[in-house]
């Protein structure tokens, strides 16, 4: 009985959730404009960028242990108010619509560029001076207008490191990587 009950509130919530006006022939939607923006909506972003920056720095093990609840905290944060303004219809259309339209088409492609560049190996005998690290790092960005900055830097991330394995002070060598290839290039 029970099963049958959960079979017909799985076939039905969708149906609910989704049943549009009859006739209209659109999907709930938000509005867009910038009178209906409040900036509070912007603080659980900015409270899971500060979590990521500032918690394995402060409190390792605290992030460690409870990156996933922190996380999960920021996006009820959102979530629940979003909820409340805008109704289950529209909360609902939009989350679907993140992740099935946004997210895990950057999960395909992230992994497809990892299968693809784990294969690719670009060697040399560089060696990870000056010079070399901002030629490195000029011809990723480059390649990042080009290909985009995530198969740029997964592409040229491997030959960066080996280059400088032996430096003692190597960390703003992968940063400068980081922001220039993989944020700002493209």
């Amino acid at each position: 009985m029970i099963n049958k009950i959960l079979q017909l509130v799985v076939i039905l919530f969708p149906a609910v959730i989704f049943a549009g006006n009859a006739g209209t022939g659109h999907a709930p939607h938000l509005d867009g404009s910038i009178e209906n923006l409040s900036i509070f909506w912007v603080i659980p972003f900015i409270g899971i960028l500060l979590s990521i920056a500032v918690f394995p720095l402060v409190a390792p093990t605290f992030w460690h242990h409870h990156f996933g609840k922190v996380s999960l905290f920021w996006a009820l944060s959102l979530v629940g108010p979003f909820l409340l303004k805008e109704g289950l219809e529209i909360t609902v259309y939009e989350l679907l619509h993140v992740t099935l339209l946004e997210y895990m088409p950057f999960i395909i492609l992230l992994l497809a560029l990892f299968t693809i560049s784990g294969g690719v190996r670009l060697t040399g005998t560089l060696v990870g001076t000056p010079i070399v690290n901002s030629l490195i790092i000029l011809v990723g960005t480059i390649l990042a207008s080009w290909m985009g900055t995530t198969g740029a830097a997964m592409l040229l991330i491997r030959p960066l490191i080996r280059a400088n394995m032996d430096r003692k002070n190597k960390v703003h060598v992968i940063v400068f990587f980081i922001f220039l290839v993989a944020n700002i290039g493209g």
